[in-house]
């Protein structure tokens, strides 16, 4: 009799162990159930709609580096399939790959269509079987194996795989099944600021900014993004992720500082006297002496250090000076509330990492239960590596299941 694979979850993680299985074992039978209408629906809105399937990072140790949790759990699994691997398993497939200069990657088609295409025709021709709006309403165990109900049929399986990211319902499963749900919390999310010093200037973006939370040993560096609501970029969806946890217990109410420039404030204030004397007789205000801000950043930071629209360099106090260096590099925000990074909603939370066999994504407490993806309480920065965990946990659960 066929031995028997259910999926519970059509989304990436889903979908990839799907396909290896059904691959590996051709004489094994894998069913995905995916409680809505539509399949894949986080790789169709990733990267702005062109998906970031992973990262030009391809040393293990390195890798982790991005993981604020799991880091330490993954170190193993990216020993076995990591993202040189996915870029073959795709291009294999047809689907021709590639790197961009902030070394994400994305298909050469720019749509990550391309990338669903790719799973819905590799699946189908494995024989994997799809079944949409079907929601798992109870999983048991029955000796040795699993009983899965859902709103409309029942299957008896040898083998269960728990791939529905960050779903209540599905969570709540799961803790019928005895593992513990770290609660959930947002994670890659921008910071919401109303201050004079960010108004009206949306658009704007400084190369590599330094950011931190203040009391606390939070701090990240890189590009900042001003926008209508207040500040994103890499730099601070970094920070939202390190810093999930405490900035929620913070109801994300907290105060910032920026450093535009990234460079010690002393360094900024003699470049700054240089400047006085060397443009003694040129408006301070009308252009900036630092490549890395704008003219129109330049211009409220100028303000903000209250120096008149008309002032010339000569006429700089050196109190003045020492604001605006502070200003350049001292900038204190007051941060009250986050908003969601595009349609990229991820969380920090899920299935305790302490309860789960890494060398097969299995549970400690129950043989042939699976996890892999988002479901876990593993969470990355952007740039591709939320995927990359997803890869790696459905090639594990695959070859666990299909070897």
């Amino acid at each position: 009799m066929k031995k028997k694979l259910i999926i519970v979850g059509g989304g990436a993680a889903g979908f990839f162990a799907a396909i290896n299985a059904a691959e590996l074992n051709p004489e094994l039978e894998v069913v995905i159930l995916e409680g809505s209408n539509k399949v894949l629906q986080k790789v169709k809105v990733s990267g702005g709609g062109r998906c970031n399937v992973t990262h030009a990072c391809f040393i293990p140790n390195d890798l982790t580096e991005f993981y604020p949790r799991g880091r330490k759990e993954l170190l193993g699994p990216f020993h076995q399939f990591m993202t040189g691997d996915t870029m073959e398993w795709f291009e294999n497939r047809g689907v021709p790959l590639k790197i961009e200069d902030d070394n994400r990657i994305f298909p050469e088609s720019n749509s990550s269509q391309t990338i669903i295409d790719c799973f819905t025709e590799s699946a189908n021709n494995a024989g994997v079987v799809l079944k949409t709006s079907s929601r798992v309403d109870t999983i048991e165990k029955k000796g040795e194996q699993f009983v899965v109900k859902t709103n409309s049929e029942e299957f008896i399986t040898d083998y269960v795989l728990i791939a529905a990211g960050s779903n209540a319902k599905v969570w709540s499963l799961v803790e019928g099944l005895g593992h513990k749900i770290v609660p959930p919390v947002p994670s890659l999310f921008t910071f919401n600021i109303s201050d004079e010093r960010l108004k009206n200037i949306p658009g704007i973006s400084v190369p590599n900014a330094s950011v931190k939370i203040l009391n606390s040993k939070l701090a990240e560096q890189g590009p900042l993004l001003i926008t209508h609501w207040g500040l994103s970029g890499p730099g601070i969806l970094k920070l939202s992720a390190w810093g999930a946890t405490e900035l929620s217990n913070k109801n994300y109410n907290f105060e910032i500082e920026v450093n535009w420039l990234s460079k010690p404030t002393e360094g900024v204030l003699e470049f700054l006297k240089i400047q006085k004397n060397k443009n003694g007789k040129k408006q301070v205000i009308l252009r900036s002496v630092f490549e890395d801000v704008s003219k129109r950043l330049w211009f409220k930071l100028v303000k903000a250090a209250r120096i008149s629209e008309t002032a010339q360099w000569a006429q700089l106090s050196n109190k003045q000076l020492e604001d605006l260096a502070n200003q350049l590099t001292k900038c204190t925000f007051k941060v009250n509330g986050k908003s969601t990074f595009k349609e990229e909603f991820v969380t920090a939370g899920g299935v305790d990492l302490k309860e789960i066999n890494f060398k097969r994504f299995e549970s400690k407490f129950h043989k042939n239960l699976f996890f892999a993806g988002e479901v876990l309480n593993i969470d990355a920065v952007t740039g591709g590596f939320n995927f990359q965990n997803a890869w790696t946990g459905g090639w594990i659960v695959a070859n666990s299941v299909g070897n």
